[in-house]
C-alpha cells in the first residue's frame, strides 16, 4: 500500500517561543487580581478613571480629545471590554482555586471528625470496661459493711468465750481505764 502524505504529520520547523509559567504562580496572580477587583479602592479608581476620561473627551477642545464624544467613546468602550474579557476568566480561575481549597479543607475536616469519632468510641469502650472492672473492686462502703460484720462476729465469739450474753462496751472501757485504755 502506498502511504499518502496526509497520513504522516509534518514536523513544524517554525516554533514559537514557549513561556512556561507555573500554574501555581499564575493561580496566585489570578487570585490577587480577583481580590483587588473586589476592593473599594479598585471601584473608586475605576470610577475616577472613567469620569476623567469622559470629562476630558467631552469638555476639552476637540484637538485635545483622543476619544471624542461624537464617536461614542469607542476607545473607552474597547478598553472596558478588554478589561472585562480578561477579568471574567481570572475571577473564575480564582473561584475554582478557592473551591479546590475548600474541598481539600472539607476532606481534612471529615478525616479529623472520623479520627475524633474513633477516639471517642475507643474512650467510651475503655470507660465501659473500667466500669465493669470497678464492679468487681471492693468499694469503701462494701469494705465498711464487711468490717462491721466481722466486728460483730468477733464480738459474738468473745461473748461466747466469756460466757456473758451481752458485753457493754462502756463497761469494758471503764475496766481498761477509759475509752482508749489510757
Amino acid at each position: 500500500m502506498a502511504v499518502d502524505d496526509f497520513e504522516i504529520p509534518r514536523s513544524s520547523k517554525r516554533r514559537l517561543p514557549s513561556f512556561t509559567v507555573s500554574p501555581e504562580t499564575f493561580g496566585r496572580g489570578a487570585e490577587a487580581f480577583a481580590r483587588f477587583m473586589g476592593t473599594p479602592a479598585f471601584l473608586v479608581g475605576m470610577t475616577v478613571f472613567c469620569a476623567v476620561w469622559l470629562l476630558w473627551n467631552t469638555l476639552l477642545p476637540e484637538s485635545w480629545q483622543f476619544d471624542p464624544r461624537s464617536l461614542n467613546f469607542t476607545l473607552l468602550t474597547l478598553i472596558l471590554s478588554l478589561q472585562a474579557s480578561y477579568a471574567a476568566p481570572l475571577i473564575l480561575l480564582a473561584e475554582n482555586r478557592s473551591t479546590d481549597r475548600d474541598r481539600v479543607e472539607f476532606e481534612h475536616d471529615r478525616q479529623r471528625a472520623e479520627r475524633n469519632l474513633a477516639d471517642t468510641e475507643y474512650l467510651a469502650r475503655e470507660v465501659a470496661a473500667l466500669r465493669i472492672a470497678m464492679r468487681e473492686v471492693a468499694t469503701r462502703d462494701f469494705i465498711r459493711s464487711e468490717l462491721k460484720d466481722l466486728l460483730k462476729e468477733l464480738e459474738e465469739e468473745r461473748q461466747d468465750e466469756s460466757g456473758t450474753d451481752k458485753v457493754d462496751p462502756r463497761a469494758s472501757e471503764k475496766r481498761r481505764g477509759g475509752p482508749r485504755g489510757g
